[in-house]
């Protein structure tokens, strides 16, 4: 492709998501030493569909006090908060509107490492419209640097994250929004972060469904098993779920699952990694039958545990 018809290929994609970008102003109420005193947020948003529904951050609302909408055409508007989850940073805003346009949402596990993305939003509150940066889809399924708790994990991208990028789209080239702009690292340069546009649309649904995320919980701990911790502990398998710890009286405590015990098939999947054992259990209910595969030093059987609704992550991340 030429270069000129590559950059028209560029300019067409961010006319077209910029057609559903909104800048978004909250205000929260602060306790500083001397009394309450406000809060002035931005951060950035996409219209999930046109009857008025927004897709952000749950950080650019969190304890928000008031939220303003700011729309491409001009148009500012009074936003409630539908709902949000603290774990995947998802949030859903409405507001009295039925025509705005929705942006065109796209397929995050057709993602390519190496592909062009582009990232668009309200970078630093500048004033003059969004800011674009583009770059490449550097990591799929990353955890966040400092977390504990990843769900599908993360796409990590070098195109440039700044704050007020929170909660704008992360875009391919056909102008399909395939990630939301959550975070970036202060101490690095080119790593941001975006959640998978999958995981957006599943956790939005369930927030207009049930007003929030309720999550089937088993209490472990542990980390993606790999040929090397294998040979380090002498453990036949070479992927699944390495149990690390285990939460005295939970669900899998008392199915009898134990420390170096590798999960390899949960709910009917096979477990390589730990997303795999993260989506098995999104599809069992609290209180069902949840059927694991483990191999223990070589032994390999099944067990039943019956998940309880989640106070804390369903599993947590250990850091090797």
């Amino acid at each position: 492709m030429a270069l000129s018809g590559f950059e028209s290929k560029v300019a067409d994609a961010v006319d077209k998501v910029s057609e559903s970008l909104v800048t978004i102003n909250s205000m929260r109420l602060e306790r500083r030493f001397y009394g309450l005193v406000p809060s002035e947020g931005q951060g950035s948003g996409i219209v999930l569909y046109r009857n008025g529904l927004i897709i952000t951050n749950n950080h650019v609302i969190d304890g928000a006090t008031r939220v303003q909408i700011n729309l491409k055409d001009g148009r500012t508007l009074v936003g409630e908060v539908v709902g949000a989850d603290e774990q995947t940073d998802v949030a859903v805003v409405k507001v009295d509107a039925n025509d705005l346009p929705a942006a065109d949402l796209g397929d995050s596990e057709k993602l390519r490492v190496g592909q062009f993305v582009l990232a668009i939003g309200n970078a630093l509150g500048l004033p003059g419209g969004p800011t674009v940066s583009m770059g490449v889809l550097s990591a799929i399924g990353r955890p966040l640097p400092g977390s504990d708790f990843i769900f599908e994990g993360l796409l990590q991208t070098d195109a440039a994250v700044n704050p007020g990028n929170s909660g704008g789209p992360l875009a391919d080239l056909e102008g399909r929004v395939v990630g939301i702009n959550t975070a970036m690292v202060p101490y690095a340069q080119g790593v941001g972060f975006a959640i998978p546009i999958n995981t957006v649309k599943r956790i939005a649904s369930e927030i207009l469904e049930k007003g929030r995320v309720s999550r089937s919980w088993i209490g472990i701990a542990g980390v993606d098993l790999n040929p090397q911790l294998a040979r380090r502990y002498g453990i036949n398998a070479d992927s699944g779920f390495l149990v690390a710890e285990i939460v005295p009286g939970s669900p899998s405590h008392r199915a009898g699952i134990r420390s170096g015990d590798v999960i390899i098939a949960a709910g009917g999947l096979q477990v390589k990694h730990t997303k795999d054992l993260l989506i098995a259990l999104s599809k069992v209910s609290n209180g069902d039958i949840f059927k694991v595969e483990i191999d223990r030093r070589g032994s390999r059987f099944r067990l039943e545990l019956r998940p309880a609704e989640a106070q804390e992550p369903a599993i947590r991340f250990s850091r090797q």
